[in-house]
């Protein structure tokens, strides 16, 4: 009989499902660290929600242990990389708080727009104060929505019951889908400058980290609102703060925070603001939905199904499979050819030449994962990406060829951006060396070698003497280290390509005084993380 560990509060729906599968339920009960430790060694899963840290330690303890469920989107509280690294499947629950976080949103935003809170405080001291609480109507405000996934476009369609006008910025939509849902796409910093009202529905990740910064928030409109139910993180606190002191924004309403708690109350506790302690998916019919959710997906998973929503790979990273680091490659080659695509994604195609047949969809998926990965975050795994491609608009091609000629195997990626020109495509090829070390092998149509891992500053400028060493001047003089650099370029062609892999992030200021190079005509950079990573 399998056992199933409980380590955080979970509705009674979901153990209900467990009990009744014949699965035998052991609920923690408390928050005691020594006895989790001993109790999740002869467990089977593990469910936990936000409270319980996931960690090497816990999972390294669970000898038995081949699931860990997450009751919620989020997996922020479980080390991914080691669960994978022992072949322990991690799910999550991604669909269960749609609705009570679209309507939270709706909450915020009404409350803020209508001065609900500080009426409220008002009549409890025994005030009777009208005319300092003088609101503002939707009807007829524009709403800008940051990520129009699955919670976003709930949040359009409710925005048109208000008689509101949408629209919206999302890198991975297809501009052919916006008609269809009654949104304008929009680049963000135009819909910044547009809307009355911005809300973001974004996960946090590297690229989305700090997206609404001081100079994105300086762009918005005098006396707009800015709500925030996705992820803390995703805004510049310090920034925003600033903003609302100034006058320059009308207020914001905010559940989420970088901090949770956050130390710092200054920002919660503004006047101007409206704070929820992440309340999005506290709602009765969420915690029951993400409950029962996560119960079948366990059950599921324990029955040897990989029909769940998986956030890691669904077999053992440790187990020696042939076909996991070709997995690896396919998504770091999507993760950077989504990188250096300056369009709206339209068509992602995957050539594949020596490929097993039975790798050949693992590995199209790999590269659709990290075409996708980027903007949006945890939230794509293998079960879902063809589908969340598809929402998009996004055409997914595969074909396979016979042997490559010059290597074993290669993996070939082209995306087709919804703009003609050179910057609407981007081509990369790549291939293993001994079957484990990752490589690029080919940057559009030139050959360049190079490992696709770490800090990588892309440059694309024209063939002429002395521009690397411009570019090495400024990244020394910045304190930006070189690990190793790469450079291509075809005779004939006035095109020249420089790859540089970091030991620094370069600072926004850095990359904007190398675009401002009369040579140079486009900056990328791309962090790939470390090689040995996962997909």
């Amino acid at each position: 009989m399998p056992r199933v560990l409980i380590a955080d509060p979970l509705s009674e729906a979901g153990l209900a499902l467990l009990r009744e599968a014949g699965v035998e339920v052991v609920e923690l009960g408390t928050g005691d660290r020594a006895r989790l430790l001993d109790l999740v060694e002869d467990a089977d899963a593990l469910l936990v929600r936000s409270r319980t840290k996931v960690d090497a330690e816990l999972l390294r303890a669970g000898r038995r242990l081949k699931v860990v469920g997450r009751a919620g989107i989020g997996v922020d509280n479980v080390d991914v990389a080691t669960a994978t690294e022992l072949g322990i499947l991690v799910i999550n629950a991604p669909t269960a708080n749609l609705m009570s976080a679209t309507e939270h949103t709706f909450a915020l935003l009404l409350a803020l727009a209508r001065n609900v809170p500080a009426a409220d405080a008002s009549m409890k001291a025994g005030e009777w104060d009208r005319n300092r609480f003088v609101g503002t109507e939707l009807q007829g405000k524009t709403l800008g929505i940051i990520g129009l996934g699955r919670i976003g476009q709930r949040v359009a369609a409710r925005a048109k019951a208000f008689e509101m006008n949408v629209v919206a910025f999302d890198p991975f939509l297809d501009p052919d889908q916006g008609p269809r849902l009654g949104v304008d796409l929009l680049l963000l910093d135009d819909l910044l400058r547009r809307a009355d009202v911005v809300t973001l529905h974004t996960p946090y990740t590297e690229q989305t980290r700090d997206l609404l910064n001081a100079a994105r928030i300086a762009l918005m409109k005098p006396g707009a609102l800015l709500v925030n139910c996705s992820r803390g993180g995703v805004v510049d606190e310090a920034a925003l703060l600033k903003a609302l002191e100034s006058g320059h924004l009308g207020g914001a309403a905010l559940d989420v925070f970088a901090d949770e708690p956050p130390k710092d109350l200054s920002l919660a506790g503004h006047p101007k603001v409206v704070a929820t302690p992440h309340l999005g998916a506290q709602t009765a019919e969420a915690q029951e939905r993400t409950s029962t959710e996560t119960a079948q997906m366990v059950l599921a998973a324990l029955q040897g199904s990989y029909a769940v929503t998986a956030v890691n790979l669904p077999f053992r990273s440790s187990g020696g499979s042939r076909g996991e680091p070709y997995l690896r490659l396919g998504e770091q080659l999507g993760r950077l050819s989504s990188a250096l695509l300056r369009s709206p994604l339209k068509r992602v195609q995957v050539d594949l030449w020596g490929i097993d047949e039975g790798l050949q969809f693992p590995l199209t998926l790999a590269v659709l994962k990290g075409v996708l990965s980027p903007f949006l975050g945890t939230a794509v795994n293998y079960v879902n990406v063809e589908r969340l491609a598809q929402s998009r608009g996004v055409e997914t091609v595969r074909a396979a060829h016979g042997e490559p000629g010059e290597y074993p195997a290669l993996i070939g990626v082209t995306l087709h951006g919804s703009d003609a020109g050179a910057d609407g495509r981007v081509e990369l090829a790549g291939t293993l060396f001994g079957d484990r070390q990752p490589r690029v092998v080919r940057f559009g149509r030139q050959p360049l070698e190079f490992r696709p891992e770490g800090k990588l500053l892309i440059l694309r400028s024209f063939d002429v003497p002395g521009n690397v060493g411009k570019v090495g001047t400024l990244l020394g003089e910045a304190g930006v280290n070189i690990a190793d650099i790469h450079l291509a370029r075809k005779d004939g062609e006035e095109d020249a390509w420089t790859i540089l892999r970091l030991d620094e992030e370069p600072p926004q200021s850095l990359l904007e005084r190398l675009a401002a190079l009369p040579q140079m005509r486009r900056v990328h950079l791309a962090d790939l993380g470390r090689a040995g990573e996962p997909a």
